[in-house]
């Protein structure tokens, strides 16, 4: 089963909005199978702008930050056939674009499951489900990609 991160899980994971986040987040990205787990390009920048922004680090710190994510987990690119399919979904379920376009971009590359804590949990779209990956008790297709275990 494949799984897309939307861009809430990696900021976590950076240690973004506390300390009490990024424990769970990390213990999460670090069950998830690399081989099954992607991230759309759309999330890359995203977080930049997080980092930069929000935390405070450096372009350069935060430019790292990018380069590592996409050494451990392939990235999803944004063709025009997503951007147009995510301007549909913006268009017929009140999406923001960029939103779309995350959820888009986990459709093509034939994802189960988007990873979002800030997306419609349980919204199904082009095969995918969002689930959000801190919520108790955890979504089934979770529980069974990791393994069962009732922690992260």
């Amino acid at each position: 089963m494949r799984v897309a991160l939307d861009t809430n899980v990696l900021a976590y994971a950076e240690g973004v909005n506390g300390a009490e986040r990024r424990g769970p987040a990390l213990g999460l990205v670090q069950r998830l199978p690399q081989e099954a787990t992607v991230i759309p390009v759309q999330v890359l920048g995203e977080l930049f702008n997080v980092l930069v922004r929000k935390a405070g680090r450096s372009r350069s710190d935060a430019r790292g930050a990018l380069l590592s994510w996409r050494d451990t987990f392939p990235v999803i690119e944004t063709s025009p056939e997503i951007m147009l399919t995510a301007a549909d979904l913006a268009t017929d379920h009140q999406f923001g674009i960029w939103d779309a376009v995350i959820l888009s971009a986990a459709s093509q590359a034939g994802c189960r499951l988007l990873l979002s804590e800030d997306l419609q949990e349980g919204f199904t779209w082009g095969g995918v489900t969002v689930v959000n990956p801190f919520a108790a008790p955890r979504h089934a297709l979770l529980d069974a990609l990791l393994g069962g275990d009732i922690s992260v």
